[in-house]
């Protein structure tokens, strides 16, 4: 693209700008970007109408290089050596600084980590030696957060799903690891709403400290815990037959990607920022699990309202008198305890 921007317009200035580099363009020289044919993917053509909307000049034009030297010297413009490198001295820092950061700080830094890795990946047309160095460093450094601060993240086991009766698990007691986050949270939601109204939880360090009576969810060796390609809250549905709620579908699609990754789902990050915002300011895992409760109450009612094309948008009515119940009591009520290992209601 050759191009020359309208000066009296700053923001169209800006605007272009940030096109232009997040899509990892090369610049030739001023004013002449380049980005290689397979990977262009329209952006080339947007940025020019705006361009020329704004009263600028803009032209994209197929580059030819006429020998190996020429299209050696532009391939040159997409080398992200110097950005992988960069990034290996931010995860070798978050390495050191990972023993004493504390599990949130620690996942915060890991996600960051990450979503820059993702973002020159995004741009890496030519990807080599560097970005292969680059993601070993990463794995080891989610590897070494997974030892450190998952407290014993479940493995997904192969055993089939198999159905279970509801009414032999009502009135029971549930424990899963303390430190709640997004599976356990949807799994302890969908656990109250759904299958249990009247349970009770219990939040543990290790799978040892489980209550002999308790049903254990979300742990290796728990009763309910990963199986071949379900997270635990995915597990729970289908094992009690409610994979049919295309709002528990949907829900559960978001609760898969947040805690396993693959396909990204609607609404998943939405999710995780509101949870995110929770677990800062709750003081406990039984405040963060009340305010949970009412944040997972919105996205299903919401869910089920586009599922039935604008009807009103409820729990359902065997749930509806157990969420006004939860929304309107003080968290206190909701989990009493203040010791781990000490059951919840």
């Amino acid at each position: 693209m050759v191009l020359s921007l309208p000066t009296h317009n700053s923001t169209v200035r800006m605007r272009v700008w940030r096109a232009l580099k997040d899509s990892g363009c090369g610049v030739l020289r001023d004013g002449v970007y380049v980005l290689p044919a397979g990977n262009a993917n329209g952006v080339l053509g947007e940025v020019e109408s705006e361009i020329r909307s704004a009263g600028g000049f803009a032209m994209t034009l197929e580059l030819k290089p006429r020998t190996a030297e020429q299209f050696s010297e532009v391939r040159k413009l997409f080398d992200r050596s110097a950005d992988y490198g960069g990034l290996l001295q931010k995860i070798d820092a978050a390495g050191s600084a990972l023993p004493r950061l504390g599990a949130r700080k620690a996942q915060t830094r890991l996600r960051r980590l990450r979503a820059n890795f993702d973002k020159i990946s995004n741009i890496d047309f030519f990807p080599g030696q560097a970005k292969l160095q680059a993601a070993e460093a990463m794995a080891a450094l989610e590897r070494n957060f997974q030892e450190a601060y998952a407290g014993g993240e479940p493995r997904s086991s192969k055993r089939r799903l198999r159905g279970l009766d509801p009414a032999r698990y009502q009135k029971r007691l549930w424990a899963t690891r303390k430190d709640l986050w997004v599976d356990r949270l949807a799994s302890a939601w969908l656990i109250k709403r759904f299958i249990d109204r009247n349970a009770r939880f219990v939040w543990i360090a290790r799978p040892s400290e489980r209550p002999r009576n308790a049903i254990g969810f979300d742990y290796n060796g728990a009763q309910f815990t990963h199986a071949r390609n379900r997270v635990t809250f995915e597990v729970l549905r289908g094992s009690f037959g409610l994979d049919r709620d295309p709002a528990l579908m949907a829900i559960g699609a978001a609760v898969h990607f947040l805690d396993v990754g693959g396909i990204p789902a609607a609404d998943a990050r939405g999710l995780e920022t509101l949870l995110q915002g929770i677990k800062q300011k709750a003081r406990s895992d039984d405040a963060l699990f009340a305010e949970a409760l009412r944040v997972l109450d919105f996205f299903y009612s919401a869910y089920t309202g586009k599922a039935s094309s604008g009807g009103a948008s409820r729990l359902p009515a065997s749930q509806t008198r157990a969420a006004s119940e939860d929304a309107t009591r003080p968290s206190s009520a909701l989990a009493p305890a203040a010791r781990p290992g000490k059951e919840r209601v």
